[in-house]
Order: structure tokens, then sequence, then C-alpha cells
């Protein structure tokens, strides 16, 4: 049985990895998934790599030969925002991760606590998961507990939101898939893209980290 995407087609992946044999064994567990799978091992063969068709997956390491992953990120974003963004590193400093989701990275995961079915992680990202490894999580969470608590007040909304749209941006901001979203709310599945367009219109972001940041400090939403 292969694991595909919601179209039913392979997941197209660009995996940039230095160290051959992990880039082996992650590749290998890609590809008998059923997966599209390109390799590269440096910052300058992944934009050769970006050169032709966009993936619909990128995972990357950050310490890479030539450069470091966080312009990889930035540039992927900004080209093709369709694009899922997952880090795979040893780095799990909050610098580090911090900087990869800020620029456009939706899922990050530590080499050292890498789960075995990766292709679950791959399925779970491209339905609109945000993987994240428990240490990391933690700190996210300790980093917002100590952050100073918002006057009190009504709900700024500087981006004009819809109800409807605050709904759908709490489901992101909880990890919900747009299908989970879209039953909890009694939507169409189809519709909820649209919705998340308009959302990140609205906050001038490209990313649900980007956007989930923009309703937290706004006070539309609290995690």
């Amino acid at each position: 049985m292969t694991d595909q995407g919601e179209t039913g087609e392979a997941i197209t992946i660009l995996l940039v990895e230095d160290d051959a044999p992990t880039c082996w064994r992650l590749q290998d567990a890609l590809v008998k998934a059923g997966h599209d799978v390109r390799t590269g091992g440096t910052l300058g063969e992944a934009r050769s790599a970006l050169a032709g068709s966009a993936p619909r997956v990128l995972l990357t390491d950050l310490r890479l030969p030539d450069g470091h992953g966080i312009e990889l990120i930035r540039e992927t974003r900004r080209r093709f925002p369709d694009t899922e963004i997952m880090v795979i590193s040893a780095l799990g400093d909050e610098e580090s991760v911090i900087s990869a989701i800020t620029v456009g990275a939706t899922g990050y995961l530590l080499k050292d606590a890498f789960p075995t079915d990766i292709a679950t992680t791959v399925r779970d990202l491209v339905a609109g998961h945000s993987p994240i490894s428990a240490s990391i999580a933690r700190f996210i969470v300790r980093r917002t507990q100590n952050s100073a608590e918002p006057p009190p007040g009504p709900a700024l909304n500087t981006a004009r939101l819809t109800p409807r749209e605050i709904d759908i941006l709490w489901g992101i901001a909880k990890g919900f898939s747009y299908a989970e979203i879209a039953s909890h709310l009694g939507l169409s599945r189809q519709t909820v893209p649209g919705h998340i367009k308009n959302i990140y219109r609205k906050l001038e972001v490209h990313t649900r980290s980007e956007a989930v940041f923009e309703a937290v400090q706004q006070g539309l939403i609290k995690l």
C-alpha cells in the first residue's frame, strides 16, 4: 500500500541532506511509501532542483556545506507559497527553530527524535498539520507562557477578519487539517483553502505559523 496525497497522486518531495547515510535512509522510506523523491546534498543542488517544477514538500537540513537551510526555506517560501516545508535537523536551539518557522517552515523535527514512519509525517504535513518534535514543542509552549500578558481590552482585529475566518484561524493554530476544520465548522472541505487565502491576505502573511503569530499578537485567538 502506498501513502499518497489527497489527490491520490504520489507526493513530490525534495529532500536536502548532506549526510549520505541519513539521506539514503530517508529517501528509501519515502520511495517505499510511493512518493516521488529528488535529493540534494548542498544548497546549490537544492536550488538547481527547484529550477524545475516545485515540489509539494521540501524536507531540509539546516547545516549545509555551502550555506544555511534558512536561506533555502526563505527562497522556497517566496517562490512556491504552496510548497510545504519541514526541517529535519540536529539543531534544536531556540534561535534555529524560531528562525526556520519565521521564514516559512511549517514543521520541525530533530534527527535524534525522527519517527520511524516518515511517510506518515509527510502525509500529516500535506494534510495541514505542523509536525514538531516534542522537546521543541515544550520550549515553544514555555516561551508563550513566559511572554508578558497582553493588557485587557477588545481584540484589535486590525485585519478585519470575519468571525468565520477567526474560527478557521483557531483551527489552524490547533494543528487541525483542512478536513477537520471543515467538519468542526460545518463547511465544505473545498471552501477552507479559500478562507485561508483570505486570512493570509488580510494578515499579510504567507504561512500558517506567521498567521497564528499575528493573530495572537492582535489578541484574536489564544493558544
